[in-house]
């Protein structure tokens, strides 16, 4: 008899339960203990299917994502263009409103360039221009035939990113702000 944690939808259990808690009651609520329990499994599947907790909030952050696109891409189109793109600005807007901390687990990524020292700016304002930069890129792309996309662009934005809102390792941020960006 196979134990609880061996069926072959565990993973999918695990990621539903952090999803899940994730939505009602934000990172905080993510714990190896409350996701094995709602799960149904032994803290150790976990790590087992996502590597640690951070792969487990990535693993979420895509999922979600991919369920977002697939909600925007199977939105049957109007005979009105503009009330077509009226409807992609709502689902957009209330994907965000309603998932904010799948975003909010951008912004834990770029707390970690603040406390390793290495923040340019603020870690709100940091975490906004990559936002905006990468609905950019991914508005672009997707608008652009697979066969006409420049597989230089996503590289050349987020390069262009990382180099104005960090500092190399080995050097100081501009005006005293290394140490200061740790802070905010």
């Amino acid at each position: 008899m196979r134990s609880r944690d061996q069926k072959p939808d565990a993973r999918a259990r695990i990621l539903r339960a952090a999803t899940e808690l994730l939505a009602t009651g934000g990172r905080d609520a993510v714990t190896t203990r409350a996701v094995s329990a709602a799960a149904g499994v032994q803290p150790p599947t976990i790590y087992r299917h996502f590597g640690d907790m951070q792969g487990l909030f990535e693993a979420v952050a895509r999922d979600t994502l991919a369920t977002y696109a697939r909600e925007k891409a199977s939105r049957p189109l109007t005979n009105d263009p503009v009330e077509d793109l009226r409807r992609a600005w709502d689902l957009h807007i209330a994907f965000s409103l309603a998932h904010p901390d799948v975003f909010a687990l951008l912004q834990g990524l770029v707390a970690r360039i603040a406390e390793a020292g290495r923040l340019r700016v603020d870690v709100a304002h940091a975490t906004r221009l990559l936002h905006a930069a990468g609905t950019g890129l991914a508005i672009t792309l997707a608008a652009t035939p697979p066969e006409e996309r420049d597989p230089r662009l996503s590289e050349t934005m987020r390069e262009a990113i990382l180099t104005a809102i960090t500092v190399p390792a080995s050097t100081e941020a501009p005006d005293g702000a290394r140490g200061a960006a740790p802070a905010a």
